[in-house]
């Protein structure tokens, strides 16, 4: 017996040991994990290089129209319609831009004209939608009434259905109240939007309801809560709003054509007018229903330059008030 237990402890001894071995010879050596270091850090390396790579040649690509719009811009028309392309102008010129401002190519209205007439839309209908959208996103949000949910349902549902598709009934209706020609018919069918409602509404829904039985105690009324803590508070999202709604007005192109007449349209639709050599830069080597692309250029740098503005001063605010609709808490 007791033969047997040395036995066994020996037997014991020798398979640790050899275990021993094995876990030596299997252990990776400092030289294997200096080798691995390095592996991963040139892995990382080539990683960053491509996406960089990748991200660099996209943003080339979307730049490279901008820069041929500008350029452009400052070409002379004939350096324009050569044969081979030139990616910097050899005859550098502004002549362009003074030249296009002082074309009436809607009907007997310039730039500056049109320029009155979008600024009056868009401040209007910006100023009233927002008020809309403030008070409909509170309702939804704050107030319980029957047929809340019910109500917001139907309202997401109208986003389904495409812009496009009520084109002929606007058109129809503000014919009806003759409203052609008019400021009204540019600010009246487009004062709502379900989609900034919505933004807005899960904003106000993420403020703790703390904040309103607090107010309630120190005697504000609804309205004074919504103007004074709850207005504050999503102040970014709703300086994205106003941007956006207002940029939305700036770029209306299909909706100003169809119901008003050339002089009560918008500035993107000057962009689309023909801009010929009225000023007579080229010595009539242009006649006059010939529409010259360089003009166009100029024009097109002209209404891009307040929308890139606006999105260098205020892109924080956009991005912010945008994501920030989709936290939770």
């Amino acid at each position: 017996m007791e033969n047997d237990m040395k036995l066994n402890k020996q037997f014991s001894n020798n398979d640790l040991a050899a275990r021993q071995r094995e876990s030596l010879v299997h252990a990776p050596s400092e030289l294997d994990l200096e080798r691995e270091r390095k592996r991963q850090k040139l892995f990382k390396i080539l990683k960053s290089v491509l996406v960089y790579t990748f991200l660099g040649v996209v943003a080339i690509m979307s730049f490279l129209p901008f820069y041929w719009m500008i350029m452009s811009s400052f070409k002379t028309e004939p350096e324009y319609r050569q044969a081979v392309p030139t990616f910097f102008p050899h005859d550098f010129t502004f002549r362009n831009y003074p030249a296009v401002l002082k074309q009436a190519t809607m009907g007997t209205a310039n730039f500056f004209d049109i320029l009155l007439n979008t600024l009056i839309v868009g401040i209007i209908s910006t100023g009233l939608g927002l008020v809309i959208t403030i008070i409909t996103a509170y309702a939804l949000a704050r107030m319980e009434f029957k047929g809340k949910n019910l109500l917001f349902t139907l309202m997401l549902g109208t986003m389904m259905i495409p812009g496009e598709m009520f084109t002929l009934t606007n058109y129809i209706t503000v014919n009806k109240f003759g409203w052609a020609d008019t400021y009204t018919v540019m600010i009246v069918p487009f004062m709502v939007s379900i989609y900034y409602i919505y933004l807005l509404r899960n904003n106000f829904k993420q403020i703790p309801n703390s904040l309103y039985q607090a107010a309630k105690v120190d005697g504000l009324s609804d309205m004074g809560y919504l103007v004074k803590v709850m207005v504050p508070l999503t102040a970014p999202t709703l300086i994205s709003v106003t941007l956006l709604k207002f940029i939305g007005t700036w770029n209306s192109y299909i909706w100003p054509r169809l119901v008003n007449a050339k002089e009560m349209q918008l500035i993107t639709n000057w962009v689309s007018g023909g801009f010929t050599d009225k000023l007579n830069l080229y010595n009539g080597m242009y006649n006059s229903s010939d529409s010259l692309t360089t003009l166009k250029m100029a024009a097109v740098c002209i209404v891009s330059l307040p929308l890139f503005l606006l999105f260098v001063f205020f892109r924080k605010y956009i991005m912010h008030g945008v994501s920030k609709s989709g936290t939770k808490g």
